[in-house]
């Protein structure tokens, strides 16, 4: 690992101000469980090193009028365990306790992870069906998009090398909206899952009012499964239905070849897993 300057901020401002001084040169740093990795392995290097952690006021979770507002520096952990997020938004407190072991989960940051962009995290899958938003701050102002549109490609953002990810916001949910995340694991727990998918909707009279689908680990970003959607919006879940929408994610995702698994098996199993998870959301057949 080569030298770089440590510094630790002790304001939001003071921390924005070294990203805009030394630009791509710096990197900030929250929990380190991806950062520090790629470090020691040579895959990443920076000159200066901006830690996060003194930074106060960016690890609340709280929930206000225009929804759920999570601190970049909360822990996966206090998602997972979060009474305001077990209420108002379930799944993504079921998301954030399928993220690999809890001693990840004790370190690892919201904000971090979704600046990692890692396509086979889990968190994204569960943040785009609920519609999440982020917030982007630098010394120039602020702006918020969706979590579906921060990742352009594996590990990487539009974030920019002077902005940090400050929180993010998950607006108010339907009372009546199920949810549902599964991922297929055939190595440990703490491993990457070969496919995973979130899926959320809204019944009306019988009928998919609303229906919201995301795979990971299927493509070089979060893919949302718009195809699988727009076949259900608006129709009775049949069967038949059900089938040929889960198939519809096969020509949406594309998966690489690794030690996960072949490409070809990867898209299969989006399809099975789409199709679980829209039994689950629509039939309320148990996963």
């Amino acid at each position: 690992m080569r030298d770089f300057v440590f510094h630790t901020p002790s304001t939001l401002a003071e921390a924005l101000t070294l990203l805009e001084t030394y630009g791509d040169a710096a990197r900030p740093m929250a929990g380190g469980t991806a950062l520090v990795n790629f470090l020691k392995q040579g895959l990443l290097t920076t000159e200066h090193l901006v830690y996060l952690q003194r930074v106060p006021g960016l690890s609340d979770i709280r929930l206000e009028s225009d929804g759920i507002h999570i601190g970049a520096l909360a822990r996966h952990r206090d998602v997972e365990i979060s009474p305001i997020l077990r209420q108002h938004a379930p799944l993504l407190a079921d998301v954030y306790a399928r993220v690999a072991t809890v001693r990840i989960r004790n370190m690892a940051t919201v904000g971090g992870g979704l600046a990692h962009a890692d396509p086979a995290q889990d968190p994204p899958l569960g943040l785009i069906v609920l519609d999440a938003r982020v917030r982007l701050v630098s010394s120039g102002g602020e702006r918020t998009l969706a979590v579906g549109e921060l990742s352009t490609d594996y590990y990487e953002t539009v974030i920019q090398p002077a902005e940090l990810l400050t929180e993010v916001i998950v607006p108010p949910q339907p009372p009546t909206a199920r949810g549902v995340y599964l991922k297929f694991l055939p190595r440990t727990e703490d491993d990457y899952a070969t496919v995973a998918v979130a899926a959320l909707a809204e019944l009306e009279d019988g009928a998919c009012r609303d229906v919201r689908i995301a795979l990971g680990a299927a493509g070089p970003t979060p893919i949302r499964a718009t195809a699988t959607e727009q076949l259900l919006t608006g129709q009775h879940a049949s069967a038949d239905l059900i089938r040929r929408a889960a198939q519809a994610a096969a020509e949406q995702v594309d998966p690489l070849s690794d030690f996960r698994g072949p490409a070809d098996y990867k898209r299969d199993m989006a399809v099975v897993f789409t199709h679980r998870a829209l039994e689950r959301v629509l039939n309320g057949v148990p996963a």
